[in-house]
């Protein structure tokens, strides 16, 4: 497999802390956001090839430097070829342009998020199936279901409805950014982005596959912090150093 990890935000929600740091390199409890997936990565890295590391022109060399403390873990960064905010292609749309490179099965994740679940079963449950996998979590209150997604399984663990920025929860289970899919989703990817459908949530990009074909759901331990606001970043910060 191939890891991709999706950096290419400029974090303008966190502003002034972003404006001169990657949001995945912020530190969170002493070390950088990054770090906490990589840690959860490293002792899997059996499954993978190699990680990428997807991010922008404006970063790239923060991520490269930051790469070189993971040696001999082999990480590659690239850039989307965007330097600010109104160039940007998006996740899904930076995904399509590196199709390419994807020469096997590929998980992909959020570089701005910390997961307590420690990823083994959710890798575990991809390769027993090989089939697109989306993890999800149980949300802490109706606004984080809101801000993300809405998930409703069958007792199979196949997804039924996705609702990216849903009106109303469905059920009280959120979808993460890490997803685990076969090489052949990469045409799925192109094809999304060539319909013109939204290039920055990959949640829509969910939302639009789960319709055309059977995708699967894991629900991970724990919670999910994603570092997307002040006010999540100081939860996530006060809860590790607790």
């Amino acid at each position: 497999m191939i890891a991709i990890i999706l950096a290419g935000g400029y974090g303008k929600r966190l502003w002034p802390m972003t404006q001169n740091i990657a949001k995945p390199l912020l530190p969170v409890a002493g070390k950088p956001v990054i770090d906490y997936l990589v840690e959860k990565l490293s002792p899997l890295m059996e499954n993978f090839e190699k990680v990428i590391v997807l991010t922008n022109s404006r970063f790239k060399e923060q991520f490269e430097v930051w790469a070189r403390r993971w040696l001999p873990m082999n990480i590659e960064v690239i850039s989307d070829g965007s330097s600010h905010e109104d160039e940007k292609p998006g996740a899904v749309g930076a995904l399509a342009s590196i199709a390419r490179m994807i020469n096997d099965d590929f998980l992909v994740v959020a570089g701005d998020c910390i997961y307590e679940d420690e990823l083994t079963g959710f890798l575990a449950f991809y390769n027993s199936k090989r089939l697109p996998l989306v993890a999800i979590y149980k949300a802490e209150d109706q606004s984080q279901i809101k801000r993300g997604s809405t998930v409703v399984l069958d007792r199979n663990n196949r997804i039924t409805n996705f609702i990216e920025k849903p009106e109303e929860a469905l059920t009280d289970l959120v979808g993460a950014v890490l997803y685990a899919f076969p090489q052949r989703i990469k045409n799925r990817v192109i094809e999304y982005v060539s319909l013109g459908l939204s290039r920055d949530e990959p949640g829509r990009f969910i939302e639009w596959l789960h319709k055309a074909e059977p995708v699967y759901g894991y629900i991970l331990s724990g919670t999910v912090w994603d570092i997307g606001t002040p006010e999540a970043y100081r939860n996530a910060e006060k809860y590790i150093r607790s």
